[in-house]
């Protein structure tokens, strides 16, 4: 009993000397608060109780920036626009201490503003609840949305016919889509999933889950890469083979965080994004996150109630896709009867 009572005992003053110890160590991490894009900021490490550690290491956004300095400077331009995590682990005998701070980064220039010129009009399906909107060889493929009516279809443009369509399970709710290898990539809203479908026959071939990202909302590729949205200012960009979320940018104009962006289309090397509820779409630089410009298209919100009343509250603008042989540009929104051909044109 006795013995038992003392190897209790050693062990309690163990952890407490260890708790005690822990607790003698406090630091303190200063960064710079806020940076314009290409502006050094700092990052200062210090300790204030304890005996001396035997090393710390530096993060910003997960990624390692000092050796051996406890006080540094970072360009932030290394790291793009955005609210960078700044982390310090502090590492002493038999344990370690995690303390945060952050660095917000905004855009050296104020975005270009757009205005537009109508070029062609078309019919479109007014019960489409449109969610993405691609062109490929002629013809536009769109996705729409709300649980039990999330279709996936072909579309004549110059008549507004749809050639093809599938659906999905009623529990889904749809989101945007893209093409890429002679697949169709269909996100879906909440459900952290996204589907995968035959160009040709439409036949689901596969599906994916999202892992850093919460929702999905946009969906466009390059060469190399699936970029999606996720209702937020992030926008990701996807391994095509894992479809892993590799990493991310942030949307930030010389103001403030673009939230909330949706649909998407990379248009000579940049990308075009609507805002939810709003009849804008931002240009944004896919390397650093700088909003570069902002188009103006509430004309068209008028143009479309010139013939029909957008009686919803979500029958906003929503949909973009690039023709880039013809070098047109195409736009729509959700339930709206037409799909416009635009040419924009900088003030």
């Amino acid at each position: 009993m006795y013995k038992k009572f003392l190897k209790g005992s050693i062990f309690i003053a163990l952890t407490m000397l260890a708790s005690c110890s822990d607790t003698n160590y406090k630091f303190k991490l200063e960064t710079t608060k806020k940076a314009i894009f290409g502006e050094k900021a700092s990052i200062n490490f210090q300790q204030v109780e304890g005996n001396a550690i035997d090393s710390v290491h530096l993060y910003v956004s997960g990624k390692r920036v000092n050796n051996k300095e406890k006080n540094i400077t970072i360009n932030t331009a290394d790291f793009g626009v955005g609210k960078h995590l700044v982390s310090a682990i502090a590492f002493y005998p038999d344990n370690s201490k995690k303390i945060n701070n952050a660095i917000e980064v905004y855009a050296n220039t104020s975005p270009s503003l757009y205005q537009y010129e109508i070029i062609n009009t078309y019919p479109h399906d007014s019960k489409a609840y449109t969610q993405g909107l691609e062109y490929h060889n002629g013809f536009l493929y769109e996705t729409t949305g709300k649980r039990g009516k999330s279709t996936l279809r072909k579309v004549a443009i110059e008549t507004g016919e749809v050639l093809q369509k599938t659906a999905l399970e009623d529990r889904y709710f749809g989101e945007g889509m893209t093409i890429f290898n002679k697949q169709i990539y269909w996100l879906t809203w909440q459900s952290r999933k996204g589907f995968i479908y035959n160009l040709d026959t439409f036949e689901e071939q596969g599906e994916f889950t999202y892992e850093k990202s919460k929702e999905g909302w946009g969906l466009t590729h390059d060469d190399t890469e699936l970029i999606k949205s996720d209702g937020s200012n992030k926008i990701w960009f996807l391994d095509p083979t894992t479809l892993k979320e590799k990493r991310n940018i942030q949307a930030y104009t010389n103001k403030l965080a673009l939230k909330e962006l949706n649909e998407l289309e990379l248009i000579n090397g940049k990308l075009y994004a609507n805002y939810w509820k709003k009849p804008l779409i931002a240009i944004i630089n896919p390397k650093s996150g700088i909003v570069e410009g902002i188009i103006n298209l509430k004309g068209l919100v008028k143009e479309m109630q010139k013939t029909q009343r957008l009686v919803d509250e979500d029958d906003v603008l929503n949909g973009i896709a690039y023709d880039a042989e013809n070098n047109r540009i195409f736009v729509t929104g959700k339930h709206w009867g037409k799909l416009f051909e635009i040419k924009i044109q900088k003030q």
